[in-house]
């Protein structure tokens, strides 16, 4: 799970020198092979959907073949999933959920709402205590102190 997450930093990380909002993500198996990884491209694709997350799940399903995750896969992010994705993560059908930073805001795991673990859905996500919280927050906020001109 560390080893995951330290691949999605790498990524958020990426994804901050290409002008990019820092958010990594990483898919694994459940013998802990990388599936997929990817990074938010939001601003160079012009596409608003195109969130670390949902491009990690799409592209590891166009890998595998099939319209949903094997059991046992993890997804970790660098950031708390918004709407979006944790609607994206259930119907994939990601077990387990591990993320950096909390996202107040916008946050759907957990912060704002808690789509992934709602009873009424036909799958709910084992959702992880968070992992390299302090770093994945600093990476955040120092992007958005550049961004803003501030020291």
């Amino acid at each position: 799970m560390a080893q995951a997450m330290g691949w999605a930093l790498e990524e958020a990380r990426a994804a901050a020198s290409e002008d990019e909002v820092p958010v990594g993500a990483v898919l694994v198996d459940a013998a802990g092979r990388l599936l997929a990884r990817d990074h938010n491209r939001i601003e160079q694709s012009r596409d608003p959907t195109a969130h670390a997350e949902r491009l990690v799940l799409s592209a590891a399903c166009v890998r595998l073949g099939a319209p949903r995750l094997p059991p046992g896969t993890l997804l970790a992010v660098s950031l708390e999933p918004c709407a979006m994705c944790a609607g994206a993560i259930v119907l994939a059908r990601v077990d387990h959920l591990v993320f950096g930073a909390a996202d107040p805001k916008t946050g759907a795991c957990g912060s704002l709402r808690d789509v992934v673990r709602d009873p009424r859905l036909n799958h709910r996500v084992d959702l992880l205590p968070p992992v390299m919280a302090d770093e994945c927050g600093e990476l955040l906020r120092a992007f958005f102190r550049v961004r803003r001109g501030a020291p």
